[in-house]
């Protein structure tokens, strides 16, 4: 009861978050690869040809996207979308007309730097705002919209394309973004809410607005962002290799599809399930254990053949998929505070979209040198292990970091209340 009465106080501010995230899918990849196909027939390129200009525009995307961060920190959220939604429908308009290799990469560019990357970025920047106490809830929630999409859209566009042909569907996109998702995301993304108007599940400590180049700086950023990058590198590379998978385990590609329906349910029961877990524990305190179930997919993967193993390993990938959704868009607020959201996401954003981009190139290029491809799977596993020690580590140190700034914020209080001014030591270094 307590959840339903969240959403239905809250519906339109997480509904603005999920169409985000849910229109985001036009830049995804499992939609732009839906036009693989008739993309390499018109334009006369191998698999090879097409995936290395997909990865460059890929990079060039995650190059650009800092430089585009800054605007969430000085721009409505609103403002931000209703660009980002415009510009992400000018690409499909692109790639629709593309009649060139340039223009073809200049699309592919535009989708994945205003779909995946800045309808998600701009996503959870304004809902990390908007919401502290039930942060981890609303991470969850609006995170649906990419399952949402990821389950819908491939079905839509069959479907369409069978009547308006690939081309017409992508400029069909257009359309849908301009006048369904433009005035829908406008307005629910136009007043801000009140990240205090919600009843504490726990007292959480003020957190300091650092700044970009503080976040840089600290080597805690980049122990952590090396926890981050596992699952976009990880996840792509499973899935670009599917086929080449099945084929080494001998499993039924129809098998291995269906799997995709196991994986999709337990990643929404998982991403809920830690939306309530950060908002009782915290993100950082949850970062120990979130790359377990990677790890353990990994292995299965690793050391098992058969065909009841592509079950296992969805399900322990769909735990992974659903704390990782939820827990990262939760995490940079609690650690880095919000003032400056937008360029610590915008960074982070960039580095899991170049992780997401290596990691087919990196294991392919691996593969052509017959390294075993299960081998390189488990030793992604033994990384996930490895680098979770590593958080247990870091979640230890925030601990006492957190434990010492309400040491100080309550002796301030008690110097307050007999009318002594205190000057605050300088803020703990992460």
């Amino acid at each position: 009861m307590e959840f339903l009465t969240f959403m239905g106080r809250n519906a339109r501010w997480l509904s603005g978050g999920f169409l985000l995230c849910f229109f985001s899918s036009f830049g995804q990849t499992f939609y732009i690869s839906l036009s693989n196909g008739d993309i390499r027939r018109e334009f006369d390129l191998s698999n090879g040809d097409f995936g290395l200009l997909y990865m460059a525009a890929t990079l060039a995307s995650a190059a650009t996207l800092p430089t585009l961060g800054w605007t969430l920190d000085r721009f409505k959220a609103w403002q931000v979308a209703a660009v980002t939604v415009l510009c992400l429908a000018l690409a499909t308009a692109v790639m629709s007309l593309a009649a060139s290799l340039p223009l073809l990469v200049l699309s592919l560019y535009m989708l994945r730097l205003f779909g995946q990357g800045m309808m998600t970025e701009t996503a959870m920047t304004a809902t990390g705002r908007w919401f502290a106490a039930n942060r981890g809830r609303a991470m969850a929630l609006i995170s649906l919209g990419f399952h949402v999409g990821t389950g819908l859209f491939p079905l839509i566009f069959v479907a369409v394309a069978a009547s308006l042909g690939w081309r017409g569907t992508w400029l069909a996109c257009g359309a849908v973004l301009v006048v369904i998702a433009l005035p829908t995301l406008a307005w629910t993304t136009a007043k801000d809410r009140d990240p205090q108007s919600e009843p504490k599940m726990r007292e959480r400590p003020a957190v300091r607005d650092w700044t970009m180049r503080e976040v840089v700086a600290s080597p805690t950023f980049w122990l952590v962002a090396s926890a981050v990058l596992a699952p976009p590198f990880i996840g792509t590379t499973l899935f670009f290799h599917q086929v080449y998978l099945t084929e080494l385990r001998g499993w039924p590609i129809e098998v291995f599809a269906s799997g995709f329906a196991v994986m999709s349910a337990t990643t929404v029961v998982f991403a809920l399930l830690c939306g309530s877990l950060v908002d009782r524990f915290s993100a950082v305190r949850l970062l120990p254990f979130f790359l377990i179930p990677m790890s353990l997919a990994c292995f299965v993967v690793w050391l098992f053949s058969a065909e009841v193993t592509i079950f296992v390993f969805m399900v322990f990938l769909g735990i992974s998929n659903g704390f990782s959704s939820t827990l990262l868009g939760a995490l940079w607020p609690e650690l880095y505070g919000t003032k400056h959201l937008g360029s610590v996401r915008s960074v982070t954003v960039a580095l899991m979209v170049l992780a997401s981009a290596l990691g087919p190139g990196v294991t392919g290029v691996l593969i052509d040198r017959q390294v075993d491809y299960p081998l390189q799977i488990g030793v992604m596993g033994l990384y996930c292990v490895a680098i979770s020690l590593v958080m247990a580590v870091v979640a230890m140190r925030q601990r006492k970091v957190e434990s010492a700034h309400a040491a100080s914020a309550s002796v301030a209080g008690a110097l307050a209340e007999r009318g002594i001014d205190r000057v605050d030591p300088q803020p703990h270094e992460r």
